[in-house]
């Protein structure tokens, strides 16, 4: 995906490193010798300008003058009230780089996501050392915008070093384990290990119901994750089981979002952003094919992901997408004798009806 004009690093930003010599520093990205640095901060380094343009679009055009303060040292740094602060900045530093990867991630961006959750690893290990538990998000971070890169050895090396913190830890939290069983399993899945995959993909289930509810629309990402197993297992009954639990949890939950929007307009917004909301349109679509294709085509599966789909882009703004899901899902319905999603239905399209994206078309 190309880089917007605003993301690249303007060339002037791209200074020679000048040191004393005998000093050396090291690339931000893959900890070479650095002969660049960044103009703005001036304590970040890289060992060409590529790699300070990959950083800058990645994370640090967030984070470049909060570095400054961390990354400095001074008198007052050096006394305990210097050293609180700064752990509190790094700590801060974690958080963005956590949310910006996670961002990227969910967008498919993941080369971009890379620098952020580089980033995320080493303030973790600054604040909390090495190999403890508090840096598996980070691990899994990595795992998976190199999963998405294809690069599995380096997955398979991450998630074994989240493993081992996870394994010295055992009282850590239900999300952690939910988190590394899901990537886990993503990883069978990728290299064809699919009975090792739906090990991981179950426990994925078990904690992540335990930490967020069976309900949760968290809980049924290892539903879809497991349905794609059985899918190149050639399980079809099973796949269409375990997209049903999918696809009523996020009609579910669409539907609360639009009911709440509608007694609050202009107050409400969607319970995610613009990155989990192509990464759900994504999962409902494929469970909207994988419907179409099926023999048995079952009417009220089709009107139920529709409809959800509808929604979805209602509340993400595309109007002419909400209408042209929500005329299939209304068709599909109206195959079934006082169906009970024909009157949401009808009134979503009765909404879009009135929206001037549409009626000015």
């Amino acid at each position: 995906m190309e880089s917007k004009p605003e993301d690249v690093l303007p060339t002037t930003e791209i200074i020679p490193l000048a040191l004393p010599k005998g000093t050396e520093k090291l690339c931000e990205l893959c900890q070479k010798r650095a002969y660049v640095q960044c103009a703005r901060c001036r304590v970040t380094f890289y060992c060409d300008a590529d790699h300070q343009q990959s950083d800058w679009i990645g994370i640090h055009k967030r984070i470049c003058q909060l570095l400054i303060p961390i990354r400095t040292p001074s008198l007052f740094s050096m006394q305990r009230a210097g050293r609180i602060e700064n752990l509190l900045k790094t700590k801060e530093l974690i958080e963005i780089c956590r949310l910006v990867a996670e961002s990227k991630l969910s967008e498919g961006k993941h080369q971009d996501a890379v620098p952020a959750a580089q980033s995320c690893l080493r303030c973790s290990i600054d604040v909390y050392g090495p190999n403890t538990v508090q840096l598996v998000p980070a691990y899994l971070l990595l795992a998976d915008a190199n999963m998405g890169m294809g690069n599995l050895a380096l997955v398979a090396e991450l998630l074994s070093q989240a493993e081992w913190a996870v394994l010295k830890s055992p009282e850590c939290g239900y999300a952690v384990h939910h988190r590394l069983h899901r990537s886990m399993g993503c990883l069978h899945t990728a290299t064809g290990h699919f009975e090792a995959a739906l090990f991981h993909f179950a426990n994925d289930i078990y904690f992540a119901s335990e930490e967020f509810g069976l309900d949760s629309t968290v809980t049924c990402g290892g539903y879809f994750l497991m349905a794609d197993v059985f899918v190149k297992q050639g399980e079809p009954s099973i796949v269409h089981s375990l997209y049903t639990e999918v696809a009523e949890t996020w009609h579910s939950h669409l539907a609360k979002l639009l009911q709440n929007m509608q007694k609050n307009p202009g107050m409400a917004e969607p319970s995610f952003d613009k990155g989990q909301q192509v990464e759900v349109d994504k999962m409902l679509r494929t469970i909207l094919e994988f419907e179409q294709d099926d023999t048995r085509k079952e009417p009220a599966q089709l009107a139920l992901v529709a409809h959800s789909l509808a929604i979805l882009s209602f509340l993400g703004g595309d109007a002419t997408k909400a209408l042209g899901f929500g005329r299939m899902a209304l068709g599909a319905s109206q195959l079934i004798p006082n169906h009970d999603l024909t009157e949401p239905i009808q009134a979503l399209l009765l909404l879009l009806s009135k929206d001037p994206q549409l009626t000015s078309a």
